[in-house]
């Protein structure tokens, strides 16, 4: 009998990381450990009776040491410019990234502040200012930024060529769906010729601003949280990002398309409140939504070993270009 077989996707076990962390970090003893996500990473609670953490354990197929690096990194830079995050902590050892040998390998983790508060879905005019003028305040600090580590970079090349690149092959029985993608795609690039990106801020965006990675406590402050796709490109892809909320949000039957419109106006308003953009970034917007979903195409059969292949079916695929022609009817003008 062999002594371990190989395994490309383990679990860590929870209790085995408890006693790990308090040791680690000085955590108080009463501290539980308990896993509560297995997803792309694998996200741990951590509580006592006085304080609570997010420990997240990455795969390394998904983020390598070095992307891991400038996600702390970022996130060191936007706490101590004021913004309202949940951040890394430091172990005695002055570490800031922990590393495990698993049975595939190396896996590096890091021990989160806990975001204090709840996600809040039907948000109020109240939370939509306040998302608008904090997501503001973020990318007055990431704007221009560059940090020592490497970070993924979105732009047409990472979210249009690449992906359909990818697609190719997996979507070889569904010719009709590919040669969408690939015509949709000339159509947004053609589109972005119209505008002048010169006047585009650009800078770290966090590319996932859907209301499950921010919180709101009970006073409606926010902090925001889930860095993991942090990269740098245009940061009106963040605002973007948050119109999939409205998007899905009238898919679903939970808002009117009319309602969706004020409360995207609320919030991009507040925005610029503290950043004013220009006529173009504002146009721009809804047509980075055609990048994104290509992009997240491509990422799900990156994933597929690991995490997709519950959901990734043919079936789901047409269905989400489906998703991408009702953006496209929905806010696009080519």
């Amino acid at each position: 009998m062999q002594d371990t077989f190989p395994a490309q996707y383990s679990t860590l076990s929870a209790a085995a990381l408890k006693n790990y962390l308090i040791n680690a970090y000085d955590l108080h003893p009463s501290t539980v450990c308990r896993l509560l996500i297995r997803n792309v990473s694998d996200i741990y609670l951590l509580e006592s009776k006085k304080n609570s953490y997010i420990f997240k354990i990455y795969r390394d197929s998904h983020r390598k040491q070095t992307e891991i690096a400038a996600e702390v990194e970022l996130l060191k830079v936007l706490k101590e410019n004021g913004n309202s995050v949940a951040y890394p902590l430091t172990d005695k050892n002055g570490e800031q990234i922990q590393q495990f040998k698993a049975v595939e390998g190396i896996r590096n983790g890091v021990l989160f502040t806990y975001a204090i508060g709840n996600v809040v879905y039907d948000l109020t005019e109240e939370n939509l200012i306040s998302l608008g003028r904090n997501i503001a305040k973020l990318h007055e600090t990431t704007v221009n930024l560059k940090l020592k580590h490497e970070r993924k970079k979105y732009n047409f090349n990472t979210t249009l060529a690449t992906p359909l690149e990818t697609l190719k092959l997996h979507l070889a029985n569904m010719p009709d769906e590919y040669a969408y993608l690939e015509q949709v795609a000339a159509k947004v690039i053609r589109k972005f010729e119209s505008f002048d990106t010169r006047r585009f801020a650009y800078g770290y965006c966090h590319y996932d601003f859907f209301p499950k990675n921010f919180h709101f406590d009970q006073n409606g402050k926010i902090t925001f949280f889930d860095f993991d796709f942090a990269g740098e490109g245009y940061l009106i892809n963040d605002l973007m990002t948050f119109l999939n909320h409205f998007f899905f949000h009238q898919l679903n039957n939970r808002i009117s398309k009319e309602q969706a419109e004020i409360d995207f106006t609320i919030f991009l308003n507040a925005y610029q409140e503290d950043r004013k953009l220009s006529v173009d970034e504002v146009q721009a917007i809804p047509y980075l939504g055609i990048t994104f979903h290509i992009f997240f195409l491509k990422f799900f059969y990156d994933q597929y070993d690991d995490w997709s292949n519950t959901f990734l079916t043919p079936q789901y695929v047409k269905h989400r270009v489906q998703l991408i022609k009702k953006w496209e009817e929905l806010y696009c003008n080519f």
